[in-house]
């Protein structure tokens, strides 16, 4: 078994960073077994798909870096790199253009959605990036992919293109590519914005109360909750009763998340109760919680040697993993070196 997966470099992370996919990452990699690998990528060949600050990409890529490490991300376990410096992945993209095909591409729902209405102004990256996601798990011979609803489609392009390859130039007793399979992790928790439970938690939003930021300290932390906002009705008892309450459910649910038990569990023991008891306990449980996340990842953004070494020995790793894969794609097509 060997997983693959990406994740956009962003910058500012907050708790929906680490409860949606950094957690998830984590305990894939804790529940290897011996011989199964876990290989992840910092995404910032993607990121330039679309309008982008190359400062903040560079200072976004280190602090995702430092952020997954921080939350436990052992690279001595899994290998942890950022696309950049595996020329590998863009060399597979443009072999494999040749097998992708422009209707498979036309079709992609996050191509119309980005794209919009403007698809003559929008950068060739962004219409053929898929086929660079392809490329992104078919180099290591990935056996999983975990994906989200939203990434389902990329990963069936990613095996047709793999499919149509294989069936062109290569033998079925001896592919050039194995057809990755879907892991659908469990559920990530929606996070939402702590000043409005319908809007999700970002870093976009300007006021810094909306969202737990992983640097933030405990005093911080203790006082967004206590300012989050809320209604003046005490906790129900049951799920249903959090309907209409946007602001009440969300506190309920980041609860429920950090401490791995469901909503009705928690409502079993807060109901009936105001958030004059329940945001105290819930501060303590964040605190409890990314304290450590947050001191380690604040050491490891003033250690930038640090940061720049653990990315060169994964991307060192993924390069000589990657060299079969492409010498015989490139064997394949014909192609003379």
């Amino acid at each position: 078994m060997r997983v693959v997966s990406g994740i956009q470099p962003t910058g500012n992370l907050h708790l929906g960073n680490y409860l949606g996919a950094i957690r998830n990452w984590v305990r894939m990699q804790d529940a290897l077994k011996d011989g199964e690998q876990c290989l992840f990528f910092l995404a910032d060949l993607h990121a330039i798909s679309q309008p982008h600050d190359p400062a903040e990409l560079k200072k976004g890529t280190l602090e995702m870096a430092a952020a997954l490490v921080a939350c436990g991300i052992d690279p001595q376990r899994s290998v942890l790199f950022n696309q950049a410096q595996v020329p590998a992945h863009a060399e597979l993209q443009w072999l494999l253009n040749g097998t992708a095909r422009m209707g498979w591409l036309n079709r992609m729902t996050q191509w119309k959605d980005k794209a919009g209405k403007n698809r003559e102004g929008q950068s060739v990256a962004l219409f053929a990036y898929p086929v660079l996601q392809a490329a992104d798990v078919l180099l290591y011979q990935a056996t999983h992919v975990p994906v989200g609803e939203d990434q389902k489609q990329h990963l069936e392009l990613a095996r047709d293109i793999a499919q149509k390859f294989n069936n062109d130039f290569a033998s079925e007793e001896a592919p050039v590519f194995t057809l990755p399979d879907p892991i659908v992790p469990p559920q990530a928790a929606r996070i939402m914005s702590l000043r409005d439970g319908s809007a999700k938690m970002s870093k976009s939003d300007p006021s810094n109360m909306s969202r737990i930021n992983l640097v933030d300290d405990a005093d911080e932390i203790m006082k967004k909750v206590k300012k989050a906002k809320t209604d003046p009705e005490p906790l129900p008892s049951e799920a249903e009763g959090l309907e209409g309450r946007p602001e009440a459910l969300n506190l309920v649910t980041i609860y429920a998340a950090l401490s791995d038990r469901s909503v009705e569990d928690i409502l079993g023991e807060f109901g009936g109760e105001g958030f004059g008891k329940f945001k105290p306990a819930l501060g303590e449980l964040l605190v409890e919680t990314l304290s450590p996340i947050s001191t380690r990842f604040t050491e490891l953004l003033d250690d930038r040697e640090a940061i720049d070494a653990i990315l060169a020995r994964g991307a060192s790793q993924a390069r000589e993993q990657a060299r079969p894969t492409l010498d015989a794609t490139y064997r394949a097509l014909g192609l003379v070196r």
